[in-house]
């Protein structure tokens, strides 16, 4: 619009509030996700085994549904439900990595090939809002297909089982909660953080399966060389597995490594990812 018009106005529309702008970028990043129907559908899919499990909590419960399903009654079909429960978890854990292999590299590397960072903080945005921005998209997909339909798989077992099951069994509502969010810390700043190192997305999204089973790869060689266990803290499942062990409380699990090593080593990654956004993560580029 020439300026020489002067039929220019500032906007006088609602203003989002400070505190939750950083959604903005959320939002917007959900939007653009989502135009893939591949991710659509792999995102549905995540899905299925929480119903399917859903369906053998009710069906360990019902005999009437058993028997209309010819399937033999008179003992409980699922033994053992924080085993039951721990499987569930494992499953997710597989989905929410290659769902961070999807949508991580769409996050960062764009705005970075497209030089689009300093039209971000032109405007209200400082850095930190921006990774928040970005963080919370593959934190809440996380969120959507681990802890989110565990408790409810949870919730179901304790209004079949009633209200004594569910109070001696807080702990495992506990377990699946903070394994959840450990698991949504960890693959959020991976995901972010090899988006902003790797400005082309297939790369980038090949280099975040490749930091699990590489880093699994390495480590085995070097505990079957050197004969030790170090070699596991290359291994950030194995990690992920040492804390989930602990929490769900699963007997002669031999980790190879402490429960306090293990947490150490998954701070240090994410402390390793912020310091990789921070570098990467300018208003400007400065080309030698």
């Amino acid at each position: 619009m020439a300026v020489y018009k002067r039929t220019y106005r500032a906007y006088e529309g609602p203003l989002t509030p400070e505190r939750t702008r950083f959604l903005v970028l959320t939002r917007y990043a959900w939007n653009y996700l989502f135009r893939s129907r591949f991710m659509t559908g792999f995102f549905i899919v995540c899905f299925f085994p929480a119903l399917i499990m859903a369906l053998g909590l009710y069906l360990n419960h019902s005999d009437s549904l058993m028997r209309l399903l010819r399937l033999p009654t008179g003992r409980a079909l699922i033994q053992d439900v924080s085993s039951y429960l721990r499987v569930f978890m494992q499953i997710q854990w597989g989905f929410a990595m290659v769902l961070t292999a999807f949508a991580g590299p769409t996050l960062i590397s764009p705005d970075l090939v497209n030089n689009a960072l300093p039209l971000y903080f032109c405007r209200p945005f400082s850095r930190v809002e921006y990774v928040l921005g970005k963080f919370c998209v593959i934190a809440w997909l996380i969120s959507l297909i681990t802890w989110v339909p565990g408790l409810t798989l949870f919730g179901i077992e304790a209004s079949q089982a009633g209200a004594s099951w569910m109070w001696d069994h807080l702990w495992l509502a506990n377990a699946i909660f903070t394994s959840s969010i450990i698991m949504v810390l960890v693959l959020s700043f991976i995901g972010l953080a090899l988006s902003a190192l790797v400005r082309w997305k297939p790369v980038a999204g090949a280099l975040v399966l490749a930091v699990f089973f590489l880093g699994a790869g390495f480590g085995a060689a070097i505990n079957a060389i050197l004969r030790t266990t170090t070699g596991y803290y290359l291994d950030i499942g194995h990690m992920m597995s040492t804390i989930g062990a602990t929490l769900f409380r699963i007997e002669g699990y031999e980790a190879g490594v402490s429960l306090t090593g293990a947490a150490l080593q998954l701070a240090a990654v994410c402390a390793l990812c912020l310091i990789m956004l921070n570098r990467k993560i300018r208003a400007f580029e400065v080309v030698r």
